[in-house]
């Protein structure tokens, strides 16, 4: 690591997140010459949204293949106060060219980062079929590994019994005029 000749202040975190959340490369680069990379993967925002929620949400692929090198490849596996990933992020806003550099990035989790669920119980495909983005969807599932019987979250013992299979939906009315269900879970 190459030591920074600044320490940066409170407001320039908040500047390079917001720059990072508008895709303004040159920003970005600017905070990396002045403070070093090493603050990339600790600065979060009041949500614990890292500089790749606010890059991959957005769609800014340019400056997510800047940054990449730079964070270590845990933080493309670092959730925030909703336990969302940047995967998550990016697929709620349904950026193919962004979630394929995730699941691809070398040295990253690849596709365990897409069994990694949130705090609302969805993994990325869940993401996906919510927003009905059934090319990102389709493209995710291609990944993932099926044959292993190996998957982040789910084991055997998780599995539902037989007598478990009905499941019954909450709805919030509020999230539902566009007839998107915004909870799920087993009563």
């Amino acid at each position: 690591m190459t030591p920074s000749a600044a320490t940066p202040t409170h407001d320039d975190l908040e500047e390079l997140l917001l720059s990072c959340r508008y895709g303004e490369l040159d920003e970005v680069r600017e905070f990396v010459d002045t403070f070093g990379k090493e603050h990339l993967s600790s600065v979060r925002d009041e949500n614990g949204n890292t500089v790749l929620h606010m890059t991959c949400g957005n769609g800014h692929t340019a400056l997510l293949e800047y940054l990449l090198p730079l964070v270590p490849p845990e933080l493309l596996s670092v959730a925030n106060n909703s336990r969302s990933t940047p995967l998550h992020w990016a697929t709620t806003n349904k950026h193919m060219d962004v979630i394929q550099r995730l699941v691809r990035f070398p040295g990253g989790p690849g596709a365990l980062l897409i069994d990694q669920k949130n705090q609302a119980g969805l993994t990325a495909v869940g993401e996906a079929e919510l927003v009905e983005w059934n090319e990102g969807a389709r493209w995710l599932v291609s990944q993932m590994d099926l044959d292993s019987g190996e998957s982040a979250d789910v084991k055997e013992e998780d599995a539902p019994a037989e007598d478990e299979t009905e499941l019954e939906m909450k709805v919030d009315p509020e999230r539902t005029r566009d007839g998107q269900a915004s909870n799920f879970g087993r009563e």
